[in-house]
């Protein structure tokens, strides 16, 4: 990837994603900054180059749509999430939509909601029996991915990509925002 791309998006001389920015171009400041040159914005994007190559492999493969939350829902089961409290949280979402969207996924089989057995007003989210073709195919498609991800940014980048993401980032910070108004 060259100095002027970002992950399938160029972004321009104020941040603006579509347009080229160049390496000579310092970066903008906090005053005039849109945000684009956060690594919040960065990991984002990243993340949607990755479910937009996903769910286009899946389809051209002949599986069934999910929606990117379902997706990202899939991802946070696999991460070890399973209460539908905290995986509404994680996707920013109501908990009567995660209700709503895991009725629809178990009525699929492709996700199990159980009771927890060491806390009766809770429940538990696992992933159902008619999954486990779709998430082998996906599983593919993504470790494919990282392959093309190695091969444009080359490998001294992306090794130094996954220490950072697997360094212990350690308990969310808290930090102080400026004062309203």
């Amino acid at each position: 990837m060259g100095a002027s791309e970002t992950m399938g998006s160029n972004k321009g001389r104020d941040g603006a994603i579509g347009q080229t920015v160049s390496s000579e171009n310092a970066p903008p400041s906090a005053e005039t900054s849109t945000g684009a040159d956060l690594v919040m914005i960065r990991l984002l994007m990243g993340v949607y180059w990755f479910d937009e190559a996903l769910q286009s492999a899946l389809k051209a493969a002949g599986w069934p749509p999910i929606s990117r939350t379902q997706s990202l829902l899939f991802t946070n089961i696999a991460a070890g999430e399973h209460r539908p409290a905290r995986l509404a949280a994680n996707l920013g979402v109501s908990r009567q939509s995660m209700s709503q969207m895991l009725a629809a996924l178990a009525a699929r089989g492709y996700v199990r909601v159980e009771p927890d057995p060491h806390d009766r007003r809770a429940q538990i989210v696992t992933f159902g029996g008619q999954v486990g073709p779709l998430r082998a195919a996906a599983s593919t498609v993504l470790r494919d991915l990282e392959t093309e991800l190695r091969a444009r940014i080359g490998e001294e980048a992306f090794q130094a990509l996954l220490m950072g993401l697997e360094a212990v980032w350690g308990d969310t910070p808290r930090v102080v925002a400026p004062p309203a108004g």
